[in-house]
């Protein structure tokens, strides 16, 4: 029975845009499961299923993709997924990206431990990047440039 319910959220993950647990187990109790919200939320765990923005700007559960890829790959795949453009400005480094994205992406940028960064804060979708030369901070853009480019 579980092996079937999980094979059926892969399947409904893949053809609807599922915002909830309450929505993916409204779905499942309309193919005949009777499951509960934890149920569902430990499938969600087991399944690594994570939640993405649509093209309509709103969020929606997916397979992950990320299984076999290390830490560096992970932040660079956010990178690639969420930053719409970049730019340096003296010492700040100025990074757009989609609309609620910006603390993940500068989250990641903090997490590749680069040492000219001096700090980031992180708007909707806007980061500012506080950078100790104005040299580094043409550097870092296009470090993060080339990682939007993979």
């Amino acid at each position: 029975m579980k092996t079937d319910r999980r094979s059926r959220i892969l399947e409904i993950v893949s053809n609807k845009d599922i915002e909830t647990q309450e929505e993916l187990a409204e779905e499942l109790r309309r193919l005949g499961f009777n499951v509960t919200q934890a149920t569902v939320s430990r499938d969600i765990k087991n399944l690594q299923l994570v939640k993405m923005l649509n093209s309509k700007g709103r969020y929606k559960y997916v397979i992950s993709r990320d299984e076999g890829k290390d830490m560096g790959e992970k932040l660079v795949s956010i990178l690639e997924q969420t930053v719409v453009s970049v730019e340096s400005l003296d010492k700040f480094v100025i990074v757009k990206t989609i609309t609620a994205s910006a603390s993940a992406a500068a989250e990641a940028i903090d997490q590749l431990d680069l040492t000219e960064i001096a700090g980031t804060i992180a708007g909707d979708n806007t980061i500012f990047i506080l950078v100790r030369t104005v040299e580094k901070a043409r550097d870092l853009v296009e470090k993060i440039s080339s990682m939007m480019r993979k």
